[in-house]
């Protein structure tokens, strides 16, 4: 017993540890550049871009802010947006799956450069995939005149306080509840080791993670990424993969997969108060990110290792175990 604690002890520092040396400085840089008035510069700059996935340009500033800050920010700067815009169910459904694909980037691509993973490939993934998907999804919807009815607000939020002493107040409730959520997470996740429970969850999933081409060692800590957030999941990752216990390719996939689908309960709810449809923020961007990894991992297996090195992974950010990229030929 003595043990069991000492190393779960031992595992939350280390997690706790890497996420907030990583948070900490990327939430204040994203503060002093909102107070400096950069996101709204951004949002014109994605004005045009939101034109072509066909919703209006003042919807730039409201992916803006999605991108540097959270989702919360972005639905509050939505509704203050959307009061004098009609937007129809397809068009925020379209607007959503941009929002749950990039958000809080600062802090997010940064755990994922400690994972191993560059940022121009964290920027591809996030941005690019969430382009594409929602260019995709408004094509479909305008062509099939699908969701064109006018969207109805299922949320209306409370005007925020907009002094710098209650965003520090909120800013460290947050983090007190990230550190509560990764103490019963760990000791969760090593419970489940020690009665059998993870071995029973590999075996289970071991036909999707063929699909995806994801080795059974990431299993339980992707599970963690999918369902309650990249930063759990990823600070996990970097954890394990510094210890040697999962391989730098598995860590590579399995934080690609979660780049474009993590968080889905908590995040997909949310949007769904903004007046989404399920079809693109549930089930559209899962099947997409199937797809894409799927894709993705066979390729990765036959990109040579100097290229590897040179532009997907940050090879110095890993133990030496993780390092090695060998992997048996994926199941066809």
């Amino acid at each position: 017993m003595k043990a069991f604690f000492s190393e779960l002890s031992k595992e939350i520092w280390q997690v706790s540890f890497t996420l907030f040396r990583l948070m900490i400085p990327a939430i204040i840089v994203v503060k002093i550049l909102e107070l400096c008035g950069f996101l709204k510069y951004l949002g014109l700059v994605l004005g045009p871009v939101m034109e072509w996935v066909g919703l209006p340009e003042s919807m730039g500033i409201v992916w803006a802010t999605t991108i540097f800050t959270n989702i919360y920010a972005g639905m509050l700067v939505f509704f203050y947006t959307a009061q004098t815009e009609v937007l129809t169910v397809a068009q925020v459904t379209v607007l959503s799956l941009l929002m749950l694909f990039a958000h809080g980037l600062p802090v997010e691509a940064r755990i994922a450069q400690q994972a191993g993973v560059r940022l121009r490939v964290t920027l591809l993934l996030r941005i690019g995939g969430g382009l594409l998907i929602a260019w995709i999804m408004n094509t479909l919807y305008v062509e099939f005149d699908w969701l064109q009815e006018a969207n109805q607000l299922a949320w209306q939020p409370e005007k925020p306080d907009p002094s710098l002493w209650s965003w520090v107040v909120s800013q460290v409730e947050g983090l007190i509840m990230i550190q509560v959520i990764i103490i019963v997470l760990l000791t969760a996740l090593k419970i489940l080791k020690l009665v059998g429970i993870e071995k029973l969850m590999t075996l289970l999933l071991t036909p999707v993670l063929k699909v995806l081409g994801i080795g059974h060692q990431a299993t339980t800590i992707t599970i963690v990424g999918v369902t309650l957030g990249l930063s759990f999941g990823g600070g996990l990752l970097i954890n394990e993969s510094k210890a040697g216990h999962v391989s730098k390719r598995d860590v590579f996939a399995a934080m690609c997969l979660l780049a474009l689908c993590h968080s889905v309960i908590e995040d997909t709810l949310l949007v769904l108060l903004l007046g989404a449809d399920l079809s693109g923020v549930l089930w559209a961007r899962i099947f997409f990110s199937v797809i894409v990894i799927a894709l993705m991992t066979r390729v990765m297996d036959r990109i040579p290792a100097h290229y590897w090195d040179k532009h997907l992974t940050n090879k110095h950010l890993c133990g030496t175990t993780c390092l090695n990229t060998t992997k048996p030929p994926l199941a066809t």
